[in-house]
């Protein structure tokens, strides 16, 4: 692979990096009282209660509405390590799929609202070059370590 300036693992630490910088900034928006006072999570809870498939009604109501307090510290506290994880490399692959993850949940509780999917379609779309270019090979504890080779 030619590149310029960077090798291509090296530009691809670049990209994780870039998109641990996204998560950060993610989690550092919240208005954390409010976040954790379940504003954020009643907002999620009324675009659930009028999705139209079952299976995210029902879903939501079983594991997020029960504990609206418990998943506003998950969610907030799973953007920060997502974040931190991705701009030291540590986990990296982990980190990766956890935020393709939440990226996911969020593209079906939101599927009605197109406005809101370009953000998300692009961090999906990093996560997936980013673990499939093995980010993680430059500029990371994950490198320094030796872990996943």
């Amino acid at each position: 692979m030619d590149t310029i300036w960077l090798t291509g693992a090296q530009w691809l630490a670049v990209l994780r990096i870039g998109l641990g910088l996204w998560w950060l900034e993610s989690w550092r928006h919240k208005d954390k009282s409010t976040w954790f006072e379940g504003g954020g999570i009643t907002w999620a809870a009324d675009i659930a209660a009028k999705h139209r498939w079952t299976a995210v009604r029902s879903g939501f109501g079983v594991v997020v509405t029960p504990r609206p307090r418990t998943m506003a510290y998950v969610v907030a506290y799973a953007e920060l390590a997502l974040g931190l994880g991705l701009i030291l490399g540590f986990l990296t692959p982990i980190a990766l799929v956890g935020g393709l993850l939440l990226n996911v949940l969020y593209f079906t509780l939101m599927i009605h609202d197109w406005a809101e999917q370009g953000q998300n379609s692009m961090m999906a779309l990093i996560s997936l070059v980013g673990l499939f270019g093995m980010s993680w090979q430059d500029w990371s504890l994950d490198a320094a370590l030796g872990l996943f080779q």
